[in-house]
C-alpha cells in the first residue's frame, strides 16, 4: 500500500526536503507551496510524476486551505495517512519589551504558526482518521519550550510556537480515541532563510534535519513499543531527545 503524505510550506528549506525524501522513499506526497515562482518542486514533478501533487496553499488562510482540500480530493485522493505541519514563518527577533512592537506581525506570525496547523489538522481531520496509518507531525521548535526559554526576545516566534505545542495536545486528546498518533518536533538550528539571508552558522542542513524527521517517523509507524503507538504525546528533537514543554 503506498501511505499519502501531506507537507505544508514546501517550497524550500525543511519542507522542501522532507517531500523530496518521502517520495525517494515511495511515498505518495502533497506539497502545500506558498510560492509558485520557485521551480524544485517543479522538477519533483518531472522526476516523480504522479506520486507528487502540488497544490498552492497558505495555511494563514481559511480560504486557502479549504480550496487546497478540495482540489486534492477532486483527484481522488481521499485519505491522509501523515500530515507533516511544517510552514511557519519568523517574525521579528530583534525588538524586546522596552522598544516599539509590532502587534500586527505578531498576529501574522501567531495566525501561520498556531493557527496554520489547526487550520490543516481541521480541514483534514476526516482524511486523517480514515487513513491507514493517522498520524500528525507538528514542527514546532526549542524556541516554544517554556521550561527551557533563555530568550528575551523572539515574541511572537516562541508565544506562537508555545500555542502550537498546547493546539498539539489539545488535538491529540480529541482524536486519539479515534486512533490518530502524533508528535511534536523540534527540528533543530538549520540553515534556512527564514531570517532574511542563510543562516549558514546553524549545526543543519535541511537535508539532515529532514533525514532526522524521515527516521523519528519511520520509528512511530514501525515500532509498536514507541510513545506514539502507546497513544502518549512526545516533544522531541530530529535526535530522539525528550524536550520539556
Amino acid at each position: 500500500m503506498m501511505f499519502t503524505v501531506w507537507v505544508t510550506g514546501a517550497d524550500h528549506g525543511v519542507g522542501f526536503e522532507l517531500v523530496r525524501g518521502l517520495l525517494h522513499k515511495g511515498y505518495r506526497v502533497i506539497a502545500g507551496r506558498y510560492d509558485k515562482r520557485g521551480k524544485s518542486l517543479s522538477e519533483l514533478v518531472t522526476a516523480y510524476g504522479e506520486r507528487l501533487i502540488l497544490v498552492d496553499l497558505d495555511v494563514g488562510s481559511d480560504e486557502s486551505v479549504k480550496a487546497a482540500v478540495q482540489a486534492v480530493q477532486e483527484q481522488a485522493c481521499e485519505t491522509v495517512d501523515l500530515l507533516i505541519n511544517n510552514a511557519a514563518i519568523l517574525g521579528d527577533i530583534q525588538s524586546g519589551v522596552s522598544d516599539e512592537l509590532d502587534f500586527s506581525d505578531m498576529l501574522q506570525v501567531y495566525n501561520v504558526n498556531a493557527l496554520g496547523a489547526l487550520r490543516m489538522t481541521n480541514a483534514l481531520h476526516e482524511m486523517i482518521r480514515n487513513s491507514a496509518q493517522k498520524l500528525i507531525i507538528n514542527i514546532s521548535s526549542e524556541a516554544g519550550s517554556i521550561g527551557q526559554c533563555s530568550r528575551d526576545r523572539w515574541f511572537a516566534y516562541g508565544m506562537s510556537k508555545a500555542a502550537l505545542n498546547m493546539q498539539s495536545k489539545q488535538v491529540f486528546n480529541s482524536l486519539k480515541s479515534d486512533g490518530v498518533r502524533m508528535l511534536v518536533i523540534h527540528p533543530g538550528w538549520v540553515q534556512t532563510y527564514m531570517r532574511g539571508g542563510l543562516d549558514a552558522e546553524a549545526a543543519l542542513t535541511p537535508a539532515q534535519s529532514a533525514d532526522g524527521i524521515l527516521q523519528l517517523i519511520r520509528e512511530r509507524l514501525l515500532n509498536p513499543s514507541s510513545a506514539v503507538a502507546e497513544q502518549r504525546l512526545e516533544f522531541v528533537d530530529v535526535e530522539g531527545n525528550s524536550w520539556p514543554w
